[in-house]
């Protein structure tokens, strides 16, 4: 049980192919929160990033409001925070959760992109779609404004986005998933599903979490809880 509880960071350099800024950029990601508290003082450790990504599963039912809304204010610590939705907020009352995240501040990408500035003629494109499973997701909404050829992240809760990224003329340099736990429990190293990964596939990199929270059982067994440091560089 005590392995649910871990506050793990894995930092992580990526070198996109289309990433042409000399100053890096930096992201912290979290992703399947669900139940559990972030905690101020472990927050403060973790430096200051360029964008602090939520990958969906922020809450859960029965999660209270309050908890919630401190858990974001804690991740603003770090810098402006992004986010999309996954099944489990898809099952809360959505008017409360949407109110409470544009009360902080957070940036609300669902099938939308946003454009960032990193330094004088170099800027990096953040995209994010609704859940796969509630068919919300709408992965040409999402790109159609990218008319650059500056790195593009898309975050998506389900790591399938890659099925339907695959038959997409929009390039995508990293994607960011969580959804799976990393199998949560996973015995002789088997599982239901794989343990949270970095690939590269073609031009693009896929990012798995194992994720930060537990779902069903505060359990874990194989599949540690994760967050994730991101340097992007040239």
């Amino acid at each position: 049980m005590k392995r649910a509880f871990e506050n793990n960071i894995s930092y992580i350099n990526i070198e996109p192919d289309h990433y042409k800024a000399e100053k890096d950029f930096s992201i912290f990601f979290i992703s399947d929160i669900h139940r559990r508290n972030l905690y101020l003082n472990w927050v403060k450790s973790i430096p200051s990033a360029d964008a602090v990504i939520i990958g969906g599963d922020l809450m859960e039912k029965g999660v209270p409001y309050s908890r919630v809304e401190r858990n974001i204010q804690i991740l603003s610590e770090i810098g402006p925070v992004y986010f999309v939705y996954g099944n489990n907020d898809e099952e809360v009352d959505l008017k409360k959760l949407n109110h409470l995240l544009r009360r902080n501040n957070v940036t609300i990408l669902e099938n939308e992109v946003r454009k960032i500035e990193i330094e004088k003629d170099h800027s990096i494109w953040i995209a994010g779609v609704g859940d796969i499973s509630y068919k919300k997701d709408d992965l040409q909404e999402a790109l159609q404004a990218v008319n650059t050829t500056d790195p593009v992240i898309l975050v998506s809760h389900e790591p399938g986005i890659m099925h339907k990224l695959s038959k997409s003329k929009k390039k995508v340099d990293l994607v960011l998933s969580g959804h799976t736990h990393g199998g949560q429990v996973r015995f002789f190293g088997a599982g239901p599903y794989e343990p949270g990964s970095l690939k590269k596939i073609n031009e693009t990199y896929q990012l798995i979490s194992n994720g930060f929270g537990t779902t069903l059982l505060p359990l874990r067994l194989g599949a540690k809880s994760e967050t994730h440091y991101i340097s992007l560089k040239r």
